[in-house]
């Protein structure tokens, strides 16, 4: 079977959905951070994410931003919908409506407290269609994440692992035939350096040069990735914080 091709390769930003004052959604705010962020170096955009802060948006807010980012960005730049909740079916129907929105992939988390997520990622992959499912593995979240034996049973075209750990990471390559994408802003100069078609990184939204720059294997630039990364500590309000320093972009969050 040939290897699924990567969505996108180097650098994705795992992007925020940015609110205004009172809370409410700002597509148009998002989108215009989109387009900055690829004019800095994005080659791929996750929508309605972990740090998009999917979990708290509905179904016609995730189509809305996808729409208004596919729209900004333009055909050349990669865009994935996060749409992954612990139900199969509404995942399913969240996919359809990330399709329908225009997304060239839909970045699926394993649902929290499932041991072996196999059948509900062959369910959502089959429900798909001709859009790429790419699995999103990160316990720290939705524990307890996909184990890794169960990696190369899954009818996926990709992976986003956010697990921050090398040793998986390097594991993860030996398993599986379709491109991996770390989540770590720590893990960002050993993804290229050990064959992953690039990495989605939160960091991206507040320092896109540094993180291409890291990507890319420049180890003076992970360095200032890990030392931002340090700044915006844990969770979204961080990089909120930092993106809303760089960009002058909100920084309102709906989760902490």
């Amino acid at each position: 079977m040939t290897a699924p091709a990567p969505v996108f390769h180097g650098l994705g930003a795992a992007l925020v959905t940015l609110f205004d004052d009172a809370g409410e959604l700002d597509a148009v705010a998002t989108a215009d951070l989109a387009t900055r962020l690829v004019e800095a170096g994005v080659a791929g955009l996750l929508v309605a994410g972990t740090t998009g802060e999917g979990d708290a948006l509905t179904g016609f807010e995730r189509a809305k931003l996808t729409e208004a980012v596919r729209d900004a960005v333009g055909p050349g730049v990669a865009v994935l919908s996060g749409t992954g909740v612990a139900s199969r079916a509404a995942t399913a129907e969240l996919t359809a409506q990330a399709r329908d929105a225009g997304a060239d992939a839909a970045v699926v988390r394993s649902p929290a407290g499932v041991a072996d997520p196999r059948d509900y990622y062959a369910g959502v992959v089959a429900a798909a269609g001709d859009l790429p499912v790419l699995a999103y593995h990160f316990p720290a979240v939705a524990p307890p994440g996909i184990p890794v034996e169960q990696l190369a049973d899954l009818p996926v075209a990709g992976l986003k692992d956010s697990s921050g750990d090398p040793k998986r990471l390097l594991m993860t390559l030996e398993r599986v035939a379709y491109p991996v994408y770390p989540g770590s802003a720590w893990l960002a100069a050993l993804a290229g350096a050990v064959g992953c078609a690039g990495a989605l990184l939160a960091i991206a939204n507040a320092e896109p040069q540094r993180a291409a720059a890291a990507v890319a294997g420049d180890g003076e630039a992970q360095r200032a990735l890990t030392t931002a990364s340090e700044t915006a500590g844990a969770g979204v309000a961080g990089i909120k914080a930092l993106a809303a320093a760089r960009f002058g972009v909100s920084p309102v969050t709906r989760v902490g």
